[in-house]
């Protein structure tokens, strides 16, 4: 049935919130439709159409052959891109997850220390000039280990972590030290199965870290079989678009812009199609610790 008991400044409020909400997603999704449809375009439409968002005199995907053609180094930057961000989330989260149980338990004597270590971390840091000495000297300069083992783990992620493992009901643990089961049982069969909104969300963080970090790259890497994809996307961005090629083009090399739009559009798209797997547990994991009881 139609409900008539609803007042205009409700139906007002509706209507503009739902106007404003338009708007947003407008301006969120228009530059990823002007990135995609520049990418595609010819040289010519982009001068003569500079804001259109649909290519209506032809399509070329000349930038996409250029950056993913026999010699280019972005196959390669995306080898490497792709090891950091499964290794080094798995990696993460584990060892995060593990340190956070510790810690979230009061009978555990160095509970209080281990905290107070991890809180000061998120105020001060070594420094790149120390950072840098330390990498070299354990031998992960110029190893693609460096992405994975340098961010292993996050003060905030731990502490989030905690948060969520000192809510659980301390029955769980219980009933299975009833049965026989360790901290170790207990922390991947039980633990673990209940906390999949806030491990899926420090995962997410973490993904998207380290898809998108390029400065590690920079610092710890001189082989550019070794680099990350953002790294090979910041040179093009700031330098020569011929970068990320190793070899001789026979053709003449397209449009700066085509290939830049479509170096954006590659090293974008496997993140963002990504992203909705992980969506359903964003906001739950984001409210924990917020509301206690």
């Amino acid at each position: 049935m139609r409900d008539y008991s609803r007042t205009a400044g409700s139906l007002a409020f509706d209507v503009v919130n739902i106007l404003l909400m338009l708007v947003l997603c407008a301006v969120t999704v228009y530059p990823f439709l002007f990135v995609v449809s520049r990418s595609v375009m010819t040289e010519a439409e982009r001068a003569l159409r500079p804001y259109a968002l649909l290519p209506l005199q032809g399509i070329t995907f000349e930038g996409y052959t250029y950056i993913l053609g026999r010699g280019s180094k972005i196959l390669t930057g995306f080898a490497v891109t792709i090891f950091r961000t499964v290794v080094g989330t798995v990696l993460s989260v584990l060892v995060e997850a593990m340190f956070a149980y510790a810690i979230s338990k009061k009978r555990y004597p160095m509970r209080g220390v281990l905290t107070v270590i991890l809180a000061v971390t998120l105020w001060f840091s070594a420094g790149m000039i120390p950072t840098f000495l330390v990498v070299r000297a354990v031998g992960l300069y110029n190893s693609i280990w460096v992405y994975v083992l340098v961010p292993i783990m996050g003060a905030w992620n731990v502490i989030v972590i905690r948060t969520f493992f000192s809510q659980l009901p301390e029955s769980l643990e219980e009933s299975a030290k009833l049965d026989g089961a360790g901290d170790i049982i207990i922390l991947f069969r039980i633990v673990f199965p209940v906390s999949t909104a806030v491990l899926a969300t420090m995962a997410l963080f973490s993904m998207v870290y380290h898809w998108n970090e390029w400065f590690m790259g920079i610092i710890y890497a001189s082989d550019s079989g070794k680099m990350p994809v953002m790294v090979m996307l910041y040179q093009t961005l700031r330098l020569a678009v011929r970068t990320i090629r190793g070899d001789t083009w026979s053709q003449p090399a397209p449009p700066a812009l085509s290939i830049r739009m479509a170096l954006i559009v590659v090293t974008a798209f496997p993140i963002i199609v990504a992203y909705p797997f992980f969506q359903r547990y964003f906001v739950k994991g984001m409210l924990i610790g917020s509301v206690k009881g």
